[in-house]
Parts: structure tokens; sequence; C-alpha cells
């Protein structure tokens, strides 16, 4: 697939204000495209969604694996280190995003998680540049344009969306799910993402499984055509009321 020309229609349907992202999973770290970048090269671990948002508004290409990955959850998310005990006791959860081990354990259980694998990468890049065919797409945007998606993600068989939210580990929602479902994702940004990855109040996330690129592509030119655009289109054709000084002016006209 030309990934540099979904870009471009993506942009074109969308009108978005930071890059579509490509992520893709790779076994071991010799297989990362040649240049990637690593947190080892910018002398800092970083977590996956610094890496991504790196990716989406500097347009860089980057990778990361266990030894440099900086966010224990989204480690177990990826596949990087096990769930351990510890985790899935509810332990990390609790005191934090809910009040008891036993709501923790619940959380932990509904949070989708890849397989572990710690020799595995994840790198991810603007999908205009990248060299390397992706896994998922991730793309950024506000809830318009989340709308404008999931509507052309159900452009050719209907029905709806299903997609889960937790809060928190948002590249659970935004990778590991649309990997595992082979569906697409509406995914809510979460506190980390936001505080260090600097994704916005306004920002939402959309996980397009890379075999369903080219029908939501199909979904936005559909639905275009038939009139469901973004900018969404304003009704302009009603007749406004004026004060009742401009009614007075109008009456000064016929008076003329």
């Amino acid at each position: 697939m030309d990934w540099a020309a979904t870009a471009q229609e993506l942009n074109r349907y969308l009108l978005l204000n930071s890059f579509p992202v490509g992520v893709k999973l790779v076994p071991r770290r010799e297989e990362l495209p040649a240049k990637t970048r690593t947190p080892r090269d910018l002398g800092v671990r970083l977590a996956l969604c610094q890496l991504m948002s790196l990716a989406r508004r500097y347009g860089w290409t980057l990778g990361v694996g266990r030894e440099e990955h900086n966010c224990p959850l989204g480690s177990i998310i990826m596949g990087f280190e096990p769930a351990v005990p510890f985790y899935l006791e509810g332990n990390v959860a609790e005191g934090t995003y809910v009040a008891t081990k036993e709501a923790g354990i619940r959380s932990e259980a509904a949070l989708r998680r890849l397989d572990h694998a710690p020799d595995r990468w994840v790198v991810v890049g603007p999908l205009d540049r990248i060299t390397f065919e992706p896994d998922v797409v991730v793309i950024h945007g506000h809830p318009a344009q989340m709308m404008r998606l999931i509507q052309a993600a159900l452009y050719r068989e209907g029905g709806a969306i299903t997609s889960s939210f937790l809060g928190r580990g948002a590249c659970s929602e935004e990778i590991a799910a649309p990997v595992l479902s082979g569906q697409c994702q509406l995914a809510m940004p979460c506190t980390g993402e936001r505080m260090f990855a600097q994704t916005q109040d306004h920002e939402m996330a959309f996980g397009i499984p890379a075999a369903r690129v080219a029908e939501v592509l199909e979904g936005l030119a559909g639905t275009h055509r038939l009139g469901i655009r973004y900018p969404i289109t304003s009704f302009l054709r009603y007749e406004a009321a004026f004060p009742e000084k401009y009614r007075r002016l109008a009456e000064e006209f016929s008076r003329g």
C-alpha cells in the first residue's frame, strides 16, 4: 500500500493537525528500519506515548524495546514485561484509579495487552514517511474528526464501532486492541499520555488495523460524496432575527 498517498488522503478528508502514525511490532532490535532513532539516541528513557508524540509532531521514526522503555504499565501492555502477580492482583490500580484491589483486578483483566515477548520492539513513524509496513495506523484528532473516522469505518458494512475505555494505559486502546481484534478502536488518551506525551485536552485517538485502512479511506471518500464532511457543513439557510433598531432602520429605507 502507498502509505504516503494514504496519509495525503487522510489529511484531505480530516484536515489533521498532526501526522497519522504507522506502528509496527518487530521481533527484535535488529529488524528496526534503517535510521530509526531510539530513546538511547536521545539520552533518556521514554514511554511509548512520548514516541508517538515525537512521530506525529516532529515527523521522526523511532523504536523502543524493553530496556529503553520507561512506563511499567505500557511495558506489560506491549509485552516487553510479563503480567506479574503484583500487577494482576490489582495493586497498581488500587489507590490511584480504583478504590480496592478487587476493583483493580477487574480493571487489569479488562486491559488489552499483547503476549509476552521480551525481545519485541515497537517502531512508530509518520505515515507519509515510513519505510515499513505498519500493523496499525493511529490518528489523533478532536471528536468531530473521530466521528468522521467512525462513519468511514462503518460505510461498507454498517453496524457500530465497539470500543472499551479505561482512562489509563492508552497504548492498549490505540495499539494492542486493534492488533488483537483486527477491528478499528476509538481510544481515549490516558492521564500519562496527556501528562508526559503532551496530548491535548481536546484530543482523542483512533487505531486502524493496517488491513482495514483501505476500507476506511473508501468510507471517508464515500461519505464525503454523500455530503457528510469535515469541516462539518453548517446549515445557513434561515432568516436571522436582528435587534429592534435594525428593524426601525429597515423601515426608514421604505420611507425613502
